[in-house]
């Protein structure tokens, strides 16, 4: 069975597109022509402008977790995108051909000229972002949002420890978490300290020289991205009654009713709200995504093939096509 974004007919016009036929390493992918998608009656057909190389992305081609997210072949990836909408189906009342939206296509499609997306999957781009930095938004930032402020629900003056502070994540959630009025202890790299700075960290933790539990005591909330022992260290830290939120693992049952907290697994979802709610905090100058290189279509293969084996500073984002004029 063939997910219905990516049935491939003959008789459709072709569009350029990042494809994998199996699952695998990155070098599964392979730039191809293929038919371009037409959108259902609840769906709009969105140009696409720019679309950005996600950490869970080696994850999602490697097919070890296809029943879980959904994902069937050929898969085209690409869970970050800015564009035009093109096209509207039917049933399709919130958006019209022209608007300018941003958004995570829950079943990826990005790296191509054009993808189908439901509503609840985009907003109205950030006015005062490009296409380029608009699509290095929406995977990590809805991320941090939904994991501090529909689980944790940090209020002000609370205090979060946020590993991984310069990466995808952590570089959103540094700046929401600020936004909210918490105070924020961030770790990463020698390297990265400036940064950290940068968005907002009260507290900048080298991690290679410092351990984090030497620093963070008595948190509120810890976020991390990173797992195994970095998740194994924060139990110490946190107060009692807060809460570890980890992406990458399921919290430990015995840690948590030892040291009486809370924990959760994070796993994100697109939601047009939380999207337009982002947008205003990022007009309002209050969150920016850090871009540290764009890409060619062409070279999205080999930015996978990056992001299966280094942490990134911020994001890695593909142009697909020029930013439009005025």
């Amino acid at each position: 069975m063939l997910f219905p974004h990516f049935v491939f007919a003959e008789d459709k016009p072709l569009m350029k597109a990042i494809v994998a036929h199996e699952y695998g390493a990155p070098d599964v992918l392979k730039v191809e022509e293929v038919p371009r998608p037409e959108p259902n009656e609840d769906e709009a057909l969105v140009r696409v402008i720019a679309s950005s190389v996600n950490p869970a992305d080696p994850l999602t081609l490697s097919g070890k977790y296809a029943r879980e997210f959904g994902t069937h072949l050929p898969l085209i990836p690409g869970y970050d995108i800015a564009g035009i909408v093109e096209k509207t189906g039917a049933n399709v009342t919130k958006l019209k051909v022209g608007d300018a939206v941003y958004g995570y296509p829950n079943f990826g499609g990005g790296w191509a000229d054009y993808v189908t997306v439901k509503e609840f999957e985009v907003a109205a781009k950030p006015k005062s972002l490009n296409f380029v930095e608009s699509a290095a938004v929406p995977m990590g930032a809805l991320t941090a949002w939904q994991a501090l402020v529909d689980v944790a629900k940090l209020q002000p003056g609370q205090t979060v420890l946020i590993h991984g502070g310069s990466g995808g994540v952590g570089s959103f959630a540094i700046q929401i978490a600020k936004a909210r009025g918490a105070r924020v202890i961030a770790t990463a790299s020698t390297t990265n300290q400036d940064l950290l700075k940068q968005l907002g960290a009260d507290v900048a933790v080298d991690y290679t020289k410092t351990k984090f539990e030497d620093v963070a005591k008595d948190v509120d909330a810890v976020l991390d991205p990173i797992g195994k022992e970095t998740l194994a260290r924060s139990y110490n830290v946190i107060k009692k009654g807060g809460i570890v939120m980890s992406l990458v693992a399921r919290p430990d049952p015995a840690e948590l009713e030892k040291h009486g907290i809370r924990g959760a697994g994070i796993s994100v979802h697109p939601d047009a709200e939380d999207l337009a709610e982002i947008a205003q905090l990022i007009d309002a100058g209050k969150i920016k995504p850090i871009v540290t290189q764009v890409l060619p279509l062409n070279e999205a293969i080999a930015a996978q093939q990056q992001a299966a084996t280094h942490h990134t500073r911020g994001k890695v984002v593909i142009r697909i096509a020029e930013e439009p004029k005025g």
